[in-house]
């Protein structure tokens, strides 16, 4: 059984989530986009499993502070040149638990995957 949390580790769902498996004593590598890196074949795989369109966070600052022709006309080639310059644009956390693909943290959610 291989857990993996990918995410940024100042990011406060990142922490709840760390917190979460940590209390439920589940093993997990936590992946740091930052300290870590992020390359192109992991990107292209998640995506693959989660769609583009869910794994891009527009809601986020780094999204919002981009020039408009970035933020316009997004295709999935574009979308993940993006993710892949600034990985904090990548929803979180991303959790690969027995390689199956999970967007985002809430306990409940966390309770049905680790059931």
């Amino acid at each position: 059984m291989s857990t993996t949390l990918y995410g940024i580790s100042n990011c406060d769902t990142i922490k709840k989530a760390r917190m979460w498996l940590e209390q439920q004593n589940i093993p997990f590598t936590f992946h740091d986009y930052r300290k870590d890196g992020l390359d192109e074949a992991w990107l292209k795989e998640t995506e693959s499993h989660l769609g583009w369109e869910n794994l891009l966070n527009k809601r986020g600052t780094t999204f919002r502070q981009l020039p408009e022709e970035d933020k316009t006309d997004l295709t999935r080639d574009k979308a993940l040149s993006l993710l892949l310059a600034n990985p904090s644009m990548i929803k979180r956390p991303v959790l690969i638990h027995n390689n199956s693909y999970h967007l985002a943290f809430k306990p409940a959610q966390y309770e049905e995957i680790f059931a």
